[in-house]
């Protein structure tokens, strides 16, 4: 099945195709975004169920237009007084250029973007339209998972289940192009709690993609593995402090990807002066082994998209490739102001807030050795198991992954001793330049939860890859 652009949207066209037409003759550049995102989240536990809508519910229009030095924007949700849209648009204009003179701002000026004309569209594709199931449906499916997980040990007291259906619809109209695009994702995730001796323990599992409810199917599989690990952090040690040999397995690997070279190349952080990956544009910054990537069409999970909320196509960019930072992740401003071509990052967290260069689906390539002798190598270190969260300082390449357990090696085998919580600390640049085996296995990419720019302006995001050995601080 395919996902079709919203009603709204598609009745909106011909008014936004009059609004770029009316302001064209008096700004050099016009463009209108429409978006109209739909969506509900479903939660089953032992206290009960909750059914919400999507907090990414979203529903409007945002037009930017050149206005001789930089350009304004205005975000609106009302179509019956166009003539009013425009003396508003007139207004943000002028009271732009009126700010910065009074106020002697020094401000940035940009060049006129420059388009190609071109006309395309997108439609994901899925298997079971999410919302042909109905509410009882869904929540009884989800108590079935729960009450599933629950019966698999005593220890067990909690067995949480959720589920996200959302569909975007989203239309880009200049003088020169007319895009659209509808994306249906779910997401799901799985929590188990059990109690030990007065001593709490917990893991999740999430799953992910662009997909109907067929994911269903796929959440069943997973509840016995999310059960197992949380049996198995009750017998789990701290860790003694230092470096270790470290195999980080696909979701930790993405965890890195994502703090250390994610944050740390969004081109307009370049402009502000704000991360040292511009440094490094060109240089060495990892082993060998490291080939690394980003973009829209690097692969198909959360981040996919045809075009970016500023009207550029998706691409496929490769961050990190013999050695050298390759390049950076733009939005269309940024690359504007450092004069080098966009890479189709640039997204809104709504149409009502600003379009700022972040991340889509972003992941280490596979490599070409077997996660076994991967183990086999190691004198002393752990294997890296499920991440919890992680944070970046992209001015001074510092990250901090916070992981939910390592197993230990010695002498190139598993001891099984486990040890959690683990924090991975370091600089990107020694991290990357550590790493010295890369496993084969096919690519794993996540997109269950959202990035932020610092601490807001979130949108969906999926990082990943395959097993990684490499040398990591861990505490």
């Amino acid at each position: 099945m395919e996902s079709k652009l919203s009603v709204f949207l598609e009745t909106s066209l011909p008014k936004i195709r009059q609004l770029v037409t009316d302001l064209k003759d008096q700004y050099a550049y016009v463009s209108v975004l429409g978006v109209d995102t739909i969506g509900t989240a479903y939660q089953y536990s032992k206290r009960g169920s909750a059914v919400s809508d999507s907090g990414w519910a979203d529903r409007g229009f945002v037009v930017r237009v050149f206005n001789g030095i930089n350009y304004s924007e205005y975000s609106f949700n009302q179509l019956n007084q166009m003539d009013e849209v425009k003396k508003a648009i007139d207004k943000i204009a002028n009271q732009d250029l009126e700010t910065y003179q009074k106020h002697q701002i020094q401000f940035m000026s940009f060049p006129l973007i420059d388009e190609n004309e071109i006309k395309d569209t997108f439609h994901s594709t899925f298997e079971v339209d999410p919302f042909s199931i109905s509410t009882e449906q869904k929540l009884k499916d989800l108590e079935a998972l729960s009450e599933q997980g629950l019966s698999l040990n005593e220890l067990f007291v909690d067995f949480r289940t959720i589920l996200e259906e959302v569909k975007i619809s989203k239309i880009f109209v200049s003088s020169k192009k007319e895009l659209q695009q509808s994306i249906l994702y779910t997401n799901m995730a799985l929590m188990c709690l059990g109690r030990k001796d007065g001593v709490v323990k917990y893991d999740f599992t999430g799953l992910s993609g662009l997909k109907g409810y067929e994911i269903m199917d796929e959440a069943k599989t997973k509840v016995q593995g999310v059960a197992d690990s949380v049996l198995e952090l009750f017998n789990a040690d701290r860790i003694i402090p230092g470096d270790y040999e470290v195999i980080c397995d696909p979701s930790i690997s993405g965890l890195i990807a994502h703090e250390a070279f994610g944050h740390g190349v969004e081109m307009d952080m370049f402009v502000k002066h704000r991360a040292k990956g511009a440094e490094y544009i060109g240089k060495e910054i990892a082993s060998d082994l490291v080939r690394m990537r980003d973009g829209a069409k690097s692969a198909e999970e959360m981040g996919t998209y045809l075009f970016d909320d500023e009207g550029i196509l998706g691409s496929d960019t490769v961050i990190i490739e013999n050695k050298q930072l390759k390049a950076g992740l733009s939005d269309v401003l940024s690359a504007l102001k450092l004069g080098t071509k966009p890479t189709g990052n640039g997204r809104r967290q709504g149409f009502e807030r600003k379009a700022y260069a972040r991340m889509t689906n972003t992941f280490f390539e596979s490599g070409e050795e077997n996660l076994e002798d991967m183990i086999k190598s190691v004198k002393k270190g752990y294997l890296l198991i499920g991440y919890s969260s992680g944070m970046e300082d992209p001015k001074n390449w510092g990250i901090q992954c916070v992981i939910t357990k390592g197993r230990e090696i010695i002498d190139g085998k598993l001891t099984g001793k486990v040890v959690s919580p683990i924090f991975l600390t370091g600089y990107v640049p020694d991290l990357l330049k550590s790493i010295s085996m890369v496993s084969k296995d096919e690519v794993e990419l996540s997109g269950n939860g959202a990035c932020g720019k610092g601490y807001k302006e979130y949108v969906k995001v999926s990082t990943g890859g395959t097993y990684i050995k490499a040398i990591g601080r861990l505490s």
